[in-house]
């Protein structure tokens, strides 16, 4: 996928599903951004492979899709089960904060301070990415909910690139249930979240609705790529992602 720094308009409501997330094509479309974050796609050796999470899901059982928000993950279910979301004390639940632009994400378990960048989708209907040459900063994708809002904010970001080496998101598989993750606001709050699970997904089982998917509780998906390197292909054969909710 063709990397662009251009930011789209919105195409969705912040709570609804995002930009004509229905039927099959854009669902594919939502999967392949995974193939925009892998870094330049010709090498002549193959690149140092990431940190993997503990938690590979399977493909995705199609005849029962989750809602996002409605189950205890246990780092053993499967890709059509939710990750562990849902609050144990509903008085606990944070409220969420008004919309505003992220500006930074930090990750202390893995060293990441990363500047933010909005992205929306090319002209094909992909997710875009941070430009190549951008490769230390992540990407936030405006068309959905702000960090910290009600919703699923998602945060996107290289695992690797060609001219640098590890990027970004490089050791986002190496986190665990219990790390935090904060991200500064342009209206100067910073929303905290803890990590609930990270999981491994192969690309033909990218779980859109859990990622994309509307929830009326503050939750952050950090995705990347990750898993085998397909040297034929240039790119990953995983994407990798971190679930986490607001912190109370």
């Amino acid at each position: 996928m063709t990397s662009s720094d251009q930011t789209a308009t919105r195409a969705g409501g912040r709570h609804g599903r995002p930009w004509r997330a229905a039927g099959a094509t854009v669902v594919v479309l939502l999967a392949l951004v995974g193939a925009g974050l892998i870094g330049a796609s010709f090498r002549s050796v193959p690149p140092p492979r990431p940190p993997q999470p503990l938690a590979q899901a399977g493909p995705a059982d199609t005849t029962a899709p989750a809602t996002p928000g409605s189950a205890t993950g246990t780092g053993t279910e499967t890709a059509d089960q939710t990750p562990a979301d849902d609050p144990s004390n509903p008085d606990t639940t944070p409220a969420g904060l008004p919309r505003s632009a992220p500006t930074t994400i930090s990750i202390p378990k893995i060293g990441v301070q990363a500047e933010i960048m909005s992205l929306g989708t090319n002209p094909d209907g992909t997710v875009q990415v941070p430009p190549l040459d951008q490769a230390m900063k992540a990407g936030w994708y405006s068309p959905g909910a702000s960090p910290g809002e009600p919703g699923n904010a998602v945060i996107v970001g290289h695992v690797d690139s060609a001219k640098i080496g590890p990027a970004v998101f490089f050791n986002l598989g190496s986190l665990q249930p219990g790390d935090t993750i904060s991200v500064a606001r342009q209206d100067g709050s910073t929303a905290t979240f803890t990590v609930n699970e990270v999981k491994s997904y192969p690309k033909t089982a990218f779980p859109t609705d859990l990622v994309y998917g509307p929830s009326d509780q503050p939750g952050l998906r950090v995705v990347t790529c990750g898993g085998s390197f397909d040297q034929s292909a240039g790119s990953y054969v995983d994407n990798v992602i971190a679930f986490a909710s607001m912190t109370p």
